[in-house]
């Protein structure tokens, strides 16, 4: 894994690298992205620089140490509409296995990778399309499935909160977070095919994960009263 200046300009349209299909009527419902846990390392102290470029730290020209991946992807309700204004953010380790958190990275200084930003946020319009830059997901130690942390917010109040892993990668028959989820729990909507961008010189990934939302409790006492 090596480092290359990158041009930031070129990474925040990211999205131009997966086409989407315009959602239109649905005979079904749509299967609700499953919750999962925040886990400990949500960050503490959220970095300065919170885009959705999580390779180059401002304007800095060295990047992360990693496998550059495109994430993208679109929130959607269950009958399929696109969910405008809707904050997602994603956290994750760095290609070194730290995390952006006082508990994990204090320890670890002379193994943290510097230039990674470890969090970013990214807000809808009216498609419901995010986009992301970031690393290929890793192991670390407790967790043998690699996996990228996500959260979705709207008007300043948590929404859903889950992980999304790596298909087919051996760890995840051994990670403890995914064995209790339970047998009532769809794995596979937490499952996301990391495919090599085709052409790439620097070995890039794309991702694209689509994200469900159901009723929050909070929707469901609204309902009842």
């Amino acid at each position: 894994m090596s480092r290359s200046p990158i041009s930031r300009r070129s990474v925040l349209a990211a999205g131009s690298m997966t086409l989407f299909a315009t959602p239109g009527l649905f005979a079904e419902e749509l299967s609700v992205t499953p919750r999962l846990t925040e886990g400990p390392f949500y960050p503490d102290h959220l970095p300065l620089d919170q885009d959705n470029d999580l390779i180059l730290i401002k304007d800095s020209t060295t990047a992360a140490v990693g496998e550059i991946t495109h994430l993208t992807g679109k929130i959607l309700t269950s009958a399929g509409s696109p969910v405008r204004n809707a904050t997602i953010e994603i956290w994750q380790c760095d290609a070194n296995a730290v995390y952006l958190h006082s508990r994990d990275s204090d320890k670890k200084k002379q193994q943290q990778d510097q230039h990674f930003q470890g969090f970013g946020k990214f807000e809808t319009d009216s498609t419901g399309e995010y986009r992301f830059r970031t690393i290929k997901p890793v192991p670390y130690p407790g967790r043998p499935a690699p996996h990228i942390h996500i959260k979705i917010k709207q008007n300043d109040r948590d929404v859903l909160t889950t992980q999304l892993m790596i298909r087919g990668h051996e760890g995840n028959a051994r990670d403890g977070v995914l064995r209790g989820t339970g047998e009532g729990v769809n794995r596979d909507l937490l499952m996301g095919d990391f495919k090599p961008v085709p052409d790439s010189k620097i070995g890039e990934y794309a991702c694209s994960f689509n994200i469900v939302l159901g009723q929050t409790p909070d929707d469901r006492q609204i309902q009842q009263r």
